[in-house]
């Protein structure tokens, strides 16, 4: 080859070299040039998972990803430009949230670690407020700002006087001891009205029978290990029912087993005229078919008397079963539910539905809430007790009732 020939050869090269990095460096320039995409905002259903913590990032400016909305009534509910707030974690099952509007501060119960904890609202400081707690589930405030408190282990419900002495308001009915309250509510009447299905008929949320008992028919399990002295030696004598403990210090049977099965969560409408009720699965010692995971509504009459039952929904979102169990209702009538929905992620959290049973919107929670309550000074701020946590939301109205 002649050095003319190279020359040609070695031109040719340059040439092919300079185009093929032309077209290496080509989508880098045009990359450069493109502004970025926007990421998708993080939530429960992400990979990996939103961090729900003080130190998770941002959610975005504006709307929280993980406040869904179903119907355009359920924006005018919510607060534009407030996030969804891990408070606190470390429980073992988190039930029964109420807020105390005289020490603004929210207590609830860590059932299995036998203790109520106490998120305090000028710091964020939680601690200790009961223990042992006698394995305590539901809780709330009446009218006179005195704790009600249901209890698994002693199966009663119990009121917190003002001057730190405790009243029971109700162990037993028709002469039998209770089940296992689950969850209380006042009445502007000076009523205390309640639930007790079985739940705390197993050792993880208080003590099952004694041995010949429905819920240790074997008697295998020994319910006395670890208790106090006379604690484990009950049990079940009594169908699961709805009870309302009168002015007087009456309890009466308002609703029974035929009528709501394995009642749990329940309130009342802000006007008092309707009672929800949920109705929940099968419980230690059931020998029925338990209820579907509902919610029921009743009219409430000048005798107290509920009639008129009929489902409030069947709580099927997306053909996933989001099981409901603490309820609440706000000013204007709609109802906040607390979702279970197992491993159906994005689905747990609370569900919103109007007074004529449409579902508005969904908060998800990466962790199955058990029960709610409105907290906050100005009652805008919906508690949320989920398994191992309590999450919060300031939201565009405010809780019925004291708590």
């Amino acid at each position: 080859m002649t050095q003319q020939e190279r020359g040609r050869a070695l031109s040719r090269r340059g040439v092919m070299a300079a185009g093929v990095g032309a077209a290496v460096l080509a989508p880098a320039i045009v990359r450069a040039q493109t502004p970025p995409a926007l990421a998708t905002p993080a939530s429960v259903i992400t990979t990996p998972p939103r961090d729900f913590g003080p130190n998770g990032a941002p959610t975005v400016y504006g709307r929280d990803p993980d406040i869904v909305t179903i119907d355009p009534a359920f924006d005018a509910l919510t607060q534009g430009n407030a996030a969804i707030e891990r408070l606190w974690t470390g429980a073992r099952w988190s039930e029964g949230p109420a807020w105390s509007s005289v020490g603004k501060f929210m207590v609830w119960s860590d059932i299995p670690n036998n203790r109520q904890l106490r998120w305090i609202e000028d710091d964020g400081r939680v601690s200790v407020f009961r223990s042992p707690s006698n394995n305590s589930n539901g809780n709330s405030f009446d009218f006179q700002g005195r704790q009600l408190s249901c209890e698994h282990l002693t199966r009663r419900v119990v009121r917190y006087e003002l001057d730190g002495s405790a009243t029971v308001l109700a162990d037993s009915y028709d002469g039998k001891r209770l089940n296992s309250p689950n969850d209380v509510v006042a009445h502007p009447d000076g009523s205390v009205w309640f639930t007790d299905p079985p739940f705390g008929g197993q050792l993880y949320e208080g003590a099952p029978d004694m041995p010949g008992g429905p819920s240790n028919a074997a008697g295998k399990l020994k319910p006395a290990l670890g208790q106090p002295p006379g604690m484990g030696s009950m049990k079940r004598e009594l169908p699961t029912g709805t009870y309302r403990v009168d002015p007087g210090g009456k309890v009466e049977l308002v609703l029974a087993e035929e009528q709501l099965p394995d009642p749990n969560g329940l309130c009342f409408s802000p006007d008092y005229k309707k009672l929800y009720v949920v109705s929940s699965g099968r419980g230690p010692g059931d020998t029925g078919p338990g209820g579907k995971r509902d919610v029921h509504v009743f009219d409430i009459g000048a005798d107290n008397k509920p009639t008129n039952g009929k489902v409030f929904s069947d709580f099927m979102i997306d053909g996933i079963k989001c099981g409901p169990d603490g309820i609440r209702a706000d000013v204007a009538g709609n109802l906040w539910v607390s979702s279970n929905a197992g491993r159906n992620l994005g689905y747990s959290g609370v569900t919103v539905w109007s007074p004529e049973a449409k579902l508005l919107g969904r908060i998800r929670l990466p962790e199955g809430c058990a029960n709610i309550c409105f907290g906050g000074p100005k009652r805008n701020r919906l508690f949320m007790a989920a398994s191992q946590s309590i999450y919060a939301l300031y939201v565009a109205t405010q809780g019925a009732g004291p708590a």
